[in-house]
């Protein structure tokens, strides 16, 4: 089966979970959810185009790995605060300004939130599409990926991509196995290890892989209701571990595989 490598890296990533009261909490891993906006944003697709995205976001089958972690795991909280009047206005990623309804001013005390990010993380994806042959396909989106027709950003608007996102098209028998053969890049200014570091992986539920450790199955609720706009639904993943090196290593790998 043929899967498409993504290549996730950014100053600042934010994987959403549930947001609770003013706090946006994040995951470790990419949402089916996220990714779905994030393809649909590259092919130009619209919030209105609903049917469209929910289709895709059926379509999806992936898995995720964690190549760089957070250092300690720590995750940065931004600290928000507006208070907009009713012509306060900002650009957005539609075209065109965004201002507040109502009065003069919409409420008289400051709205304040919390958000928060992984710095300097990257994370590789390996997703196919089930049916395969129906549009988009992967090769379209692997084009859409290099020249989106919009700004592409990783979950939210200020994190924004620093490298490609497109990491090639690779042959396996599931997203876990194409995730095993696809190279980890060494860190270039990392200190020599006196173990193997341990890299994270999340797939769904009933792939194998040889020599992965499952530490967990569970039902994750990462997917969205394009339809309703609300988030919901549910799919069985697992999580788990491989030693650093039981992966390629560098690009020579990842030229020898193509």
């Amino acid at each position: 089966m043929r899967h498409l490598i993504l290549n996730l890296e950014a100053p600042l990533m934010a994987f959403g979970g549930e947001t609770i009261d003013n706090h946006g909490v994040i995951r470790w891993f990419p949402s089916a959810s996220m990714l779905t906006g994030l393809l649909a944003n590259a092919l130009g697709w619209r919030r209105v185009q609903r049917q469209r995205h929910q289709r895709l976001q059926d379509r999806l089958v992936f898995a995720a790995r964690i190549d760089r972690e957070p250092r300690n795991r720590i995750r940065l909280r931004d600290f928000q605060t507006a208070q907009l009047a009713k012509y306060d206005q900002g650009w957005t990623t539609r075209g065109h300004p965004e201002g507040r309804a109502g009065g003069r001013n919409t409420y008289t005390a400051p709205h304040l939130r919390y958000r928060d990010y992984w710095a300097d993380v990257r994370v590789t994806v390996a997703l196919r599409l089930r049916p395969h042959d129906q549009t988009p396909t992967l090769d379209q989106l692997g084009a859409a990926l290099d020249q989106p027709k919009r700004p592409l950003f990783i979950g939210r608007k200020p994190c924004l991509p620093s490298a490609r996102l497109f990491a090639g098209i690779r042959q396996a028998d599931s997203t876990l196995a194409a995730l095993k053969a696809e190279p980890l890049e060494p860190e270039p200014h990392a200190p020599a290890a006196s173990e193997p570091i341990d890299v994270r992986l999340l797939w769904p539920q009933g792939e194998t892989a040889e020599g992965v450790t499952v530490n967990r199955s569970y039902m994750l609720t990462d997917q969205r209701n394009w339809v309703s706009g609300l988030h919901g639904g549910g799919r069985a993943v697992c999580e788990g571990s491989l030693p650093g090196s039981a992966f390629p290593v560098g690009q020579q790998a990842r030229q020898a595989a193509d």
